[in-house]
């Protein structure tokens, strides 16, 4: 018997098998970058993720501190012309706080005499850079001798630096939707394939159980949930049980994908052969049906991203998420309620924006991304 020519088909096999995979990526990669909306969301995404990433090196004071004399301070203008010249490289003027003798608020007017030129990458507040290491080093501030301060986004009724407090808070609200996405991923598609394979009685009670939890209202049943959540808990406490509930509501979503993917899969000679062979059922659903549809459920994890991000901020902005010392978007755009204080402090509705900006590029990458895996796309 000729075993030689037996091996040389076997690695043809394999080499037009690969082939075809490195085909199919960039037949998805060329459809992807095809789409202008969803490069430019990915951008967005990647500046906004590198931002909270390193928020305690680009943000120039610790988002803890408190200023006793900068209560609710506005922005800090950043100027280029001193008495109309040049200055060749920014800079701010100091703030002066004066009372209104009629209604009794506090402003901040600009002392021109006083002069803080912005330095890059210098020292000032320490932080833990990444939760790893302390250090004092900033991408950009006005220096540890400076008088004076740099407020991009004004500063809260403690005097918090606001731009500092918004950039922490994104990390806080973006990883408690990436820990949501990802366990409740994990339960769905464990509850979704065991639904989709066996069906029956099982796949019965697991629809049924994905029923009652879809038909409750999801905000009444956020608030149910974070309840049990014990006010006298730590932050980080809080914190979990945000991921827990948020994971509770969601699978349900997750699980139903899948078992409609199973059902499809299930009958194929791939798996009739795998069954032929012994193998076991688990085997059989994780091992040789989900890699099938894995490209569906990536695009279902980025298109329901953005609704966790929305759901951690509205549970905090009604008062049941993260409590300090801990922040979040939600809890930032918390003490925004009050009409007097969009009118007074209008950059308090700051996370806002943060939240529109992300939840719309994460939701433009998931169209792109389901657009490009496509397999009738036109090429």
């Amino acid at each position: 018997m000729d075993f030689g020519d037996n091996s040389e088909k076997h690695e043809m096999k394999i080499d037009k098998k690969d082939e075809e995979t490195q085909s199919n990526s960039k037949k998805i990669l060329r459809r992807f970058f095809r789409h202008r909306l969803g490069v430019a969301s990915t951008l967005v995404i990647a500046f906004v993720l590198l931002l909270i990433i390193f928020a305690g090196f680009v943000s120039p004071y610790n988002y803890t501190t408190r200023r006793d004399g900068y209560t609710d301070a506005p922005p800090t203008r950043i100027r280029l012309f001193h008495e109309g010249e040049f200055q060749g490289r920014p800079f701010v003027y100091g703030l002066e706080e004066e009372r209104d003798p009629v209604t009794l608020r506090i402003h901040y007017t600009e002392n021109k005499e006083e002069k803080h030129p912005i330095k890059f990458f210098t020292r000032g507040e320490t932080y833990h850079f990444l939760g790893i290491f302390e250090t004092d080093f900033h991408l950009f501030g006005l220096g540890p001798e400076a008088d004076g301060h740099l407020f991009l986004f004004g500063t809260d009724r403690l005097g918090r630096d606001f731009f500092s407090r918004t950039l922490h808070g994104g990390r806080t609200s973006i990883s408690i939707a990436f820990l949501g996405v990802l366990l409740s991923f994990i339960l769905g598609i464990f509850m979704g394939g065991i639904s989709g394979y066996y069906g029956g009685v099982v796949d019965n009670f697991i629809q049924r159980l994905i029923e009652v939890i879809r038909s409750f209202p999801r905000i009444p049943l956020w608030l149910a949930l974070s309840v049990i959540v014990p006010a006298r808990w730590p932050a980080i406490m809080h914190y979990l049980g945000l991921i827990a509930v948020l994971t509770i509501i969601t699978w349900t979503g997750v699980a139903r994908v899948v078992r409609g993917q199973i059902f499809g899969l299930k009958e194929k000679e791939f798996v009739e052969a795998a069954r032929a062979v012994g193998a076991k059922d688990f085997r059989i659903i994780f091992r040789h049906i989900l890699p099938n549809c894995m490209s569906y459920i990536i695009v279902a994890a980025t298109l329901s991203f953005p609704g966790l991000i929305l759901a951690e901020s509205a549970i905090s902005f009604l008062g049941l998420g993260i409590q300090e010392p801990m922040t979040s978007w939600g809890l930032l755009l918390e003490q925004a309620q009050q009409i007097s204080v969009i009118r007074n402090q209008p950059w308090m509705l700051m996370p806002g924006a943060f939240i529109i900006i992300t939840v719309l590029a994460f939701n433009f990458f998931g169209d792109a991304f389901r657009d490009a895996i496509d397999p009738y796309a036109m090429d």
